[in-house]
């Protein structure tokens, strides 16, 4: 049985919305902005209160209206406020942030101007409000219409909704261009510290070398290739190939120099052309493994053929989500304030069999990069695929120490000494002979010591 729900202060929402829009009218922008915020939230909480205890659509409905007509106002006072300020700018009227480190640029030796803190905004309201007014210039009307839009389909008209439909969130198609975005060395050391690879690494997407350059100091061989011509080079020297890696089948590899089986690494272009990219990989290349950092969303999707082709008919053999999102990756040319990265990324993990076939069942290990930071990297060719599983050590607690013990070897152990962690090897060169290694947490330790077990393996030429 639904509940009669009130909305009692709708009229007084709506009061606030028609002033904040005369407000706007009169050209006093920056308290229209304020008026028209707090008819937001009001209308918002409202809207909020009536859906959950199933009020009637029409009070919804109207709740919505007046949070889109508020949302609206917003904006609009947002792009005066944009003008505005860079018109300030230009006359010397508050400052300009310039050099590195930051400075104010005074207009004259005694005073300086103010800065965006000074007048009641932060610099990163003043750069949304920017993109906004940058959005609306290239499509007029396009803030209204994506509100309109969202309340026609009965949906809420958000200030997210309204980032992500008209390209503020992130960047906008001709923005993005090549979908060219640094990866931070935290990925690719995290990776080294889990995964091992053959010798030769093929960088398909190579930027300027952000992956390659990890790489290539583990002691790997990389050959680089790109889209775009970025005159990035390995370390001997040879410049990168430049063409769509999906143009490139085999024939095509051999011919620009990768005429040898390879391992693939990269962090690929994302948009339209990733899932493409995978399933081409996959499909023309067939690497022995492949390593592709990408969104943790990819796990998900059942319409497009070249992902499930990916993900269901050649399954990946791990993937090593990040439990810590990683330091933002800011496209190539990005010039805004720097910010914590958004997004949940993951490396996935294809392995080929024996047989040369992808098989699953997918195996989802939720790693923290930071703690891996510490953990020595992974030499090139070990024979087991990953550390991520602990390996072939059984963990025994014992008072004051975990035991690390493959059969009957004590191959070390991990130490607690109140809030500290130690760990050591019992056996090989990296035999210690007191608790020497220092860990952030038990799980860091056990990497380090899986990893040590590895390379002593590898080094005995055992499996």
């Amino acid at each position: 049985m639904n509940m009669p729900v009130a909305i009692s202060d709708a009229s007084d929402i709506a009061a606030v919305v028609e002033r904040a829009r005369a407000l706007l009218d009169d050209g006093d922008v920056i308290a229209a902005r304020m008026l028209a915020a707090g008819a937001y939230d009001q209308a918002k909480a409202a809207g909020g209160f009536a859906e959950r205890f199933g009020a009637a659509e029409r009070l919804v409905d109207k709740a919505r209206r007046l949070q889109g007509d508020a949302l609206l106002i917003e904006s609009r006072a947002k792009i005066r406020i944009a003008d505005e300020y860079d018109a300030a700018q230009e006359r010397g009227e508050v400052g300009q942030r310039t050099g590195r480190p930051k400075k104010v640029v005074a207009v004259d030796d005694d005073i300086p101007p103010p800065r965006a803190e000074d007048v009641g905004f932060s610099r990163h309201e003043i750069h949304d409000a920017r993109k906004l007014r940058d959005a609306e210039r290239v499509t007029p009307g396009i803030v209204e219409r994506a509100i309109q839009a969202r309340l026609e389909a009965g949906l809420e008209p958000s200030r997210a909704s309204l980032r992500n439909n008209i390209g503020t969130k992130t960047a906008t198609r001709e923005e993005r261009g090549d979908n060219f975005y640094e990866t931070p060395l935290e990925a690719t050391r995290a990776l080294l510290a889990l995964e091992s690879f053959h010798l030769e690494i093929w960088e398909p997407a190579c930027g300027k070398g952000a992956i390659s350059r990890i790489l290539e100091d583990a002691g790997y061989e990389v050959f680089l290739s790109d889209l775009v011509d970025r005159e990035t080079a390995d370390r001997h020297g040879a410049v990168q190939h430049v063409g769509d890696f999906r143009q490139i089948d085999r024939d095509g590899a051999a011919a620009i120099g990768m005429d040898r089986p390879c391992d693939i690494v990269t962090n690929p272009p994302y948009g339209e052309a990733l899932n493409s990219f995978i399933a081409h990989a996959l499909r023309a290349h067939r690497p022995r493994k492949m390593a592709l950092l990408l969104n943790l969303n990819f796990l998900c999707g059942f319409e497009d053929p070249e992902r499930c082709f990916a993900m269901d008919e050649n399954p990946p053999a791990r993937v090593h989500v990040f439990t810590r999102r990683l330091p933002m990756m800011h496209r190539d040319g990005w010039d805004g304030p720097k910010a914590q990265s958004s997004m949940n990324t993951a490396w996935f993990v294809w392995e080929a069999d024996a047989t040369g076939a992808y098989r699953g069942p997918t195996i989802v290990n939720r790693v923290d990069w930071k703690t891996l930071q510490d953990v020595p990297l992974r030499e090139p060719g070990e024979r087991a695929s990953t550390a991520a599983d602990n390996g072939p050590l059984v963990w025994i607690d014992e008072p004051g120490r975990k035991l690390a013990v493959a059969g009957d070897v004590e191959i070390g152990a991990i130490f607690s000494h109140g809030n500290r962690l130690e760990w050591r090897m019992f056996i090989g060169p990296d035999a210690t002979v007191g608790p020497s290694q220092k860990a952030k947490n038990e799980g860091a330790a056990k990497l380090a010591l899986t990893a040590k077990w590895r390379q002593f393996l590898a080094r005995a030429g055992l499996p």
